[in-house]
């Protein structure tokens, strides 16, 4: 079965300094990007990560030794690379217009994707955009890894796993191979994003905020989960200072603060 596409579609997939989606960075960016026509192209990124420091000057990130053991990739390997503000338009453009797919994307990549353009000035808009998660689909069907996926549905080892480029192109063949395996998986991207979605609709990159029955953005974690914000704000004011001070992803925070701008400009009407 052929996935039928609108738009393009962008498999990507993140090697990064840990698994924070609020602190750690991204040390290299694969995609491969499917247009409608059938013309495909992709790249790989290194990236040097870097923090901004108290005096807003942007500093180089360590990779942690754990991080390193996992995809191979060390501060030397990057020491020379641009740094992610550096190429974040170019990056920008390549999802511009197109849908996403990834392999447990909707959870770390997208977020931490997200979080890097907001510290380069960027927007990451993903509300008009579909987004599948080849992870969701698997865990649904199989339950299993992406080496275990990539063997189950392609009959291939995948030798190179946590290089990202490997990691993009499984993740490409694996969705094709369900596509072609599974009769009752929807035909179209939009069908198939629905499918790889999550069963609360987020408010937030890193679904930390959902939508209830009402619309109404509410918690989806803590002692406030499934209460609305905007009620929480009014009855606890610290809860606000300690999410805005604490280890929250800026999307996170953002969503929130725009809640509680909205709450101060009804009341100074």
């Amino acid at each position: 079965m052929k996935i039928q596409l609108t738009r393009p579609l962008v498999f990507f997939d993140l090697e990064t300094t840990g698994v924070n989606i609020a602190k750690d960075r991204i040390v290299e960016l694969s995609y491969y990007k499917v247009f409608p026509n059938g013309t495909k192209e992709g790249k790989t990124y290194r990236v040097r990560p870097t923090i901004i420091d108290a005096m807003g000057l942007e500093t180089t990130m360590h990779i942690p030794e754990q991080a390193s053991a996992v995809h191979g990739i060390y501060d030397d390997d990057v020491k020379d690379c641009p740094t992610f503000i550096q190429i974040a338009r170019e990056v920008a453009s390549v999802f511009e217009g197109a849908d996403i797919a990834g392999y447990n994307s909707n959870h770390f990549d997208v977020p931490l994707l997200g979080e890097e353009f907001l510290r380069a000035g960027l927007a990451f808009d993903i509300a008009d955009r579909n987004m599948i998660d080849v992870f969701t689909i698997f865990t649904r069907k199989e339950q299993r890894t992406l080496s275990a996926a990539y063997a189950f549905y392609c009959g291939k080892d995948l030798t190179d796993a946590h290089s990202a480029n490997a990691d993009t192109m499984a993740t490409y063949e694996v969705l094709l191979a369900q596509a072609e395996r599974y009769e009752d998986l929807p035909h179209t991207v939009e069908g198939l994003a629905q499918y790889s979605a999550p069963s609360q609709r987020f408010a937030d990159l890193a679904g930390k905020l959902s939508y209830n029955a009402n619309g109404e953005v509410v918690f989806a974690f803590g002692k406030y989960k499934d209460v609305p914000v905007s009620e929480v704000l009014v009855k606890d004011s610290g809860y606000y200072g300690w999410i805005m001070n604490g280890d929250f992803p800026q999307t996170t925070k953002n969503v929130i603060a725009n809640i509680k701008l909205q709450q101060r400009l009804k009341k100074g009407n």
